[in-house]
């Protein structure tokens, strides 16, 4: 298989541009982040939902943003978990006043880190919900599946 890669330092940053220009209507991409939000965000008066996880398997987390979908994706590098600062900053971007529901994948470090940027987004009376979804199609046999 070919890849299409400009830089390996810039591989992130590139691929969630270039989502975002493909649909500048429907997202955008937080300044010097790698946070995916609506267009729109945020949206008064309704519960924000976030994910994300680590990049690979683009589009995967931005694919999911818009309208009646997540309303902000966090990428973290390559097969890395985003870091709690990376989420707390999808988080503040996204409130609008209703809190915010953190999908979280049942991955180690992606419950770790969206777990403690729940605690700081807490800290500045943000309002947090978290749910952890566990199923895991991208391993087949290992000690996470039965």
């Amino acid at each position: 298989m070919k890849k299409l890669i400009n830089d390996p330092n810039e591989v992130v940053t590139e691929m969630l541009d270039g989502v975002v220009s493909a649909y500048p209507d429907a997202m955008k991409r937080l300044e010097d982040t790698t946070v995916i939000v609506r267009s729109d965000a945020p949206v008064k008066e309704k519960v924000a939902l976030v994910s994300g996880g680590g990049s690979g398997h683009e589009p995967a987390h931005a694919g999911f943003v818009g309208q009646g979908m997540l309303d902000a994706a966090v990428a973290g590098e390559v097969f890395t978990s985003p870091t709690p600062d990376q989420v707390f900053e999808a988080i503040k971007a996204v409130d609008g006043g209703a809190g915010v529901l953190l999908v979280i994948k049942n991955y180690t470090g992606d419950v770790m880190n969206f777990e403690m940027a729940a605690e700081l987004a807490e800290a500045e009376d943000i309002s947090v919900d978290k749910v952890v979804v566990n199923d895991d199609v991208a391993v087949e046999d290992s000690s996470f599946t039965s």
